[in-house]
């Protein structure tokens, strides 16, 4: 069948389909409405693997063909073995994105499992700093910014989803073309304080990806 090809934030958002298929299959009567939620999420899965072919795709496809809770169970874990794992990246390499933070504090690499990571963050509580490193499918990128906890929960950003907060803001390399030599932006946005479960709950690199381009370009 091939190797990983599922990236996580695919993988959470097949997880959300199938979700929705079971509670439809717990709460809904009308045959044809079960139908169209099946139709949907079958669609939706299809939608983010536009190139995915043979077996693979029988397998994600299979999402429409689901009718217990432990089918569903089954279904999710028979795709774990396809997670693609986010990029190998060295300590090294990490100190690299940030040349002018001499003492950087990294996090536990050997700690992380990185078949559900869409990117690293990290605090450093010592400097009110927060770093994030992303693949941007072709090479890492980094951005440092200063972190400051909100004790309150929102929605945010990057995942879209109701956990606790921390305001992440960093200075835009990004300059028009006359700025004066003295030109300063910020770009701020409020981020899960707990990068794991925005990871766990990320279904879509397209938010992230707009932050990173307005801060490095």
């Amino acid at each position: 069948m091939g190797g990983p090809f599922i990236r996580n934030y695919q993988y959470n958002a097949i997880k959300n389909q199938a979700d929705t298929v079971l509670r439809a299959l717990r709460t809904v009567g009308d045959p044809k409405i079960l139908e169209s939620v099946r139709g949907s999420a079958q669609a939706k899965v299809a939608e983010l693997f536009p190139d995915v072919t043979d077996n693979r795709k029988k397998l994600l496809e299979s999402i429409s063909e689901l009718k217990t809770a432990d089918e569903f169970h089954d279904y999710i874990q028979a795709l774990e073995p396809y997670l693609l794992e986010f990029p190998a990246i060295t300590e090294n390499q990490i100190r690299k994105l940030f040349p002018k933070n001499k003492k950087l504090k990294l996090p536990d690499l050997a700690a992380i499992d990185f078949r559900y990571v869409s990117y690293l963050s990290w605090i450093d509580i010592s400097t009110n700093k927060m770093f994030i490193v992303y693949h941007d499918g072709t090479q890492f990128v980094g951005v440092e910014g200063r972190f400051t906890a909100t004790s309150k929960k929102n929605f945010c950003f990057v995942c879209n989803r109701f956990e606790e907060l921390s305001l992440f803001s960093a200075i835009s390399k990004k300059r028009p073309e006359h700025a004066a030599p003295d030109y300063y932006k910020s770009v701020g946005n409020y981020i899960c304080t707990d990068s794991r479960e925005c990871n766990k709950n990320m279904t879509d690199v397209a938010p992230l990806e707009r932050f990173i381009d307005s801060v490095i370009g």
